[in-house]
């Protein structure tokens, strides 16, 4: 099977900076996430680091009050994770799909079926989200891209 990649495009309104360009990658990283658990699936968010990691485990539990997402950081809760897990380094367990939040393509994402990843207003991001785009073509990967919105898909 085919991996397939969905680069979301995030808007710039009011956004200049680099650290609101992650926070909204982080935002609808959590929006993505909540609803791949709606759908059943099993999710990894790939972070850049471990302050990355515990910034997006945070916002996941004050981020729906009416739908809990059940995760966790990679090591911790149940043996075989929360629907959601979260971790700076290669995943431990098998699950369909990868929120890359890292600057690159990770060497593990074939493993994966569907990967999300952000396409910052940033120009210096958007250039490295660029790079993850070629590499994924490169990699045989099905790329497309889509305008991110405030709601799940």
């Amino acid at each position: 099977m085919q991996t397939q990649v969905m680069f979301y495009i995030l808007s710039d309104d009011k956004q200049s900076a680099d650290a609101k360009d992650t926070s909204s990658a982080f935002y609808h990283a959590c929006l993505q996430a909540s609803y791949f658990y709606r759908q059943n699936q099993r999710v990894f968010i790939y972070t850049q680091d471990q302050k990355s990691a515990e910034q997006i485990d945070e916002m996941l539990w004050a981020f729906d009050s009416d739908s809990f997402v059940p995760h966790n950081l990679s090591g911790e809760g149940p043996k075989q994770g929360a629907a959601v897990e979260i971790s700076h380094q290669a995943s431990r367990s098998r699950r369909p799909v990868l929120i890359n939040l890292s600057s690159t393509v990770p060497d593990f994402a074939n493993q994966f079926q569907f990967i999300v990843d952000f396409v910052p207003s940033d120009e210096t991001l958007k250039q490295l989200a660029r790079e993850r785009f070629k590499a994924c073509r490169q990699r045989g990967f099905q790329v497309d891209n889509q305008a991110a919105v405030a709601e799940t898909q």
